[in-house]
């Protein structure tokens, strides 16, 4: 059923339990989150990124009509959630096509553009009843917020989330996107420190990298959104290779299938590390 993401994450942070966040590419990305929920018997949010928009030839409107569709048929609550948005016409896009929120990302931005080009955006959002998540600095694999040793400040971000009045906050404590190993170490202490400074939700990117231990020490601590990506573009792309090593296979239904129900593997057991506690 769909949900708007603001409640899931907020009845996710009264429990002391994460949401599982999973980045949305094809039709089959968004058919194997909502498998994988359903398995776990437990809440989702769907993304799409403006990357992925980028993917699909700048078109919104095809992938989110499907993934909002897929999220209403579910049996679990499933929110839509257009991510990593920097450009303004796009974010401006996402309630029309059934989006329950969008992170607005001016991240490349010194400290005071950033902020006056998410209050503007939050403001915009708000308006047309978008949830908004937001973040300081770059996140991951960009020498950013998440390269090594960068690190939130709590003070800054609870000046920065007052100054913008954005729903939720990305924060640096260690991750990184794109990570194909899972070797990130987070940094507990800060994100205790950040829980206690500030008043949204904390989110954390790149959360492939990070293995079991971590991510449940982390939900403990305060993060509550934990975004994932990679992790499923492995589990899709080791099925697909799997499958085609049978050089009869030609049917993309064959490698599609197991590709699909691998994901939704990833998906079950992420969703299990963040909520069952």
């Amino acid at each position: 059923m769909f949900s708007p993401t603001g409640e899931i994450v907020e009845a996710a942070r009264a429990a002391g339990v994460g949401v599982g966040a999973f980045n949305v590419i094809t039709v089959e990305h968004a058919e194997a989150i909502v498998a994988g929920a359903e398995a776990a018997g437990h809440p989702v949010v769907l993304q799409i990124s403006e990357n992925a928009v980028k993917f699909h030839g700048g078109r919104l409107g095809p992938i989110a009509a499907a993934a909002r569709r897929v999220a209403e048929l579910a049996a679990v609550p499933v929110g839509l959630h257009l991510d990593h948005v920097e450009d303004d016409e796009l974010f401006d896009q996402a309630a029309a096509h059934g989006f329950g929120s969008a992170m607005y990302d001016a991240s490349r931005l010194p400290f005071a553009a950033n902020v006056a080009a998410t209050r503007a955006a939050t403001a915009r959002g708000h308006a047309a009843g978008i949830w908004v998540e937001s973040e300081l600095g770059e996140v991951g694999g960009k020498d950013g917020a998440h390269a090594p040793g960068v690190r939130t400040d709590p003070a800054e971000a609870s000046a920065y989330v007052e100054a913008t009045g954005v729903d939720a906050l990305a924060v640096a404590v260690g991750s990184s996107h794109a990570m194909t190993s899972r070797t990130a170490a987070l940094d507990h202490a800060l994100i205790a420190r950040l829980r206690d400074a500030i008043t949204v939700p904390l989110v954390l990117h790149g959360s492939s990298g990070v293995p079991d231990d971590e991510l449940r020490t982390a939900v403990r601590g305060g993060l509550v959104k934990i975004n994932i990506g990679t992790a499923l573009n492995i589990a899709f792309t080791g099925a697909v290779r799997s499958a085609l090593r049978d050089a009869a296979v030609v049917d993309p239904r064959r490698y599609l299938k197991a590709a699909r129900a691998a994901m939704a593997d990833t998906v079950t057991h992420a969703l299990r590390v963040v909520t069952e506690l």
